[in-house]
C-alpha cells in the first residue's frame, strides 16, 4: 500500500483575505450602482460570494463595511501611484503647493470610484454620529493634519502670519470645496480651487 502524501492544510488567512477583498468590492460596486439606501448586506454577500454570517463576523453594520471599503480603496489607489502619506509639498511657494495637492484633490472627488462611496459615507454621517465621527477621524482629520504642517511650516518662513491658527486657516479652501462639491452649489475645477487659495492667501480687500 503506497501512502500518499498528506496535502497542506488550507491557509485560511489567504482565503479570509480573498473573501474580504471580494466583500470591499462588492460594497463599493453596489453603492455605485444603487445608491446607499438600497444598498444591502444581503447583496453585498451575494455579489462577493459569502455568507452574510461572513460579513457580521467582520462588521456589524454596511456602513462599517464601506467605510473600511472606502479606506481599502484609497490606500490601494495611493500604492498603486506610488504616493505615501508624506507631507504637503513644501517647495517654498505655499500658493503653489497648496493649488497642486487641491487640483489632485478635484481629481479624486470626480473618479467614479471614489465619488460614490464617499457621498454616501458623508451623508451617512450626518445621521449616524458614531459612523460619522469615525469616518473624520479615519480619512479626514489625517488628511487635514497635513495642511497644519504645512500651514506652520509657511508661518516659520514667514509667508503667513505668526498669530494664524492653521486649523482655522485651512477652512477657507478646503470647506468651499467640500461644500461645493457635496451639495452641488456649482462645478469643482482646477480654476476653482487656484481661485480659493489666492482668495484665502490674499484676501479680499483692495491692495
Amino acid at each position: 500500500m503506497v501512502t500518499q502524501p498528506a496535502r497542506p492544510a488550507p491557509d485560511t488567512s489567504r482565503r479570509s483575505e480573498r473573501s474580504r477583498r471580494a466583500i470591499y468590492e462588492a460594497a463599493l460596486s453596489l453603492v455605485a450602482e444603487t445608491g446607499y439606501p438600497k444598498t444591502t448586506i444581503e447583496g453585498i454577500a451575494a455579489r462577493a460570494g459569502v455568507g452574510k454570517q461572513t460579513i457580521y463576523r467582520w462588521w456589524g453594520s454596511k456602513a462599517d463595511v464601506l467605510l473600511e471599503a472606502f479606506l481599502d480603496l484609497g490606500e490601494q489607489a495611493a500604492e498603486a501611484a506610488g504616493h505615501t502619506p508624506d507631507p504637503l509639498p513644501d517647495t517654498g511657494d505655499l500658493a503653489a503647493d497648496l493649488k497642486a495637492v487641491l487640483r489632485a484633490t478635484v481629481d479624486e472627488l470626480l473618479d467614479p470610484r471614489f465619488e460614490a462611496p464617499a457621498r454616501a459615507l458623508t451623508a451617512e454621517g450626518v445621521v449616524n454620529e458614531p459612523l460619522g465621527r469615525e469616518f473624520v477621524a479615519k480619512l479626514l482629520e489625517p488628511q487635514l493634519q497635513l495642511y497644519v504642517d504645512r500651514l506652520r511650516s509657511a508661518q516659520r518662513t514667514g509667508q503667513l502670519r505668526p498669530g494664524i491658527d492653521p486649523r482655522i486657516a485651512l477652512e477657507l479652501f478646503v470647506s468651499p470645496l467640500a461644500q461645493r462639491w457635496l451639495q452641488y452649489t456649482g462645478p469643482i475645477s482646477y480654476d476653482y480651487t487656484d481661485t480659493l487659495v489666492d482668495y484665502a492667501l490674499y484676501g479680499l480687500a483692495p491692495r
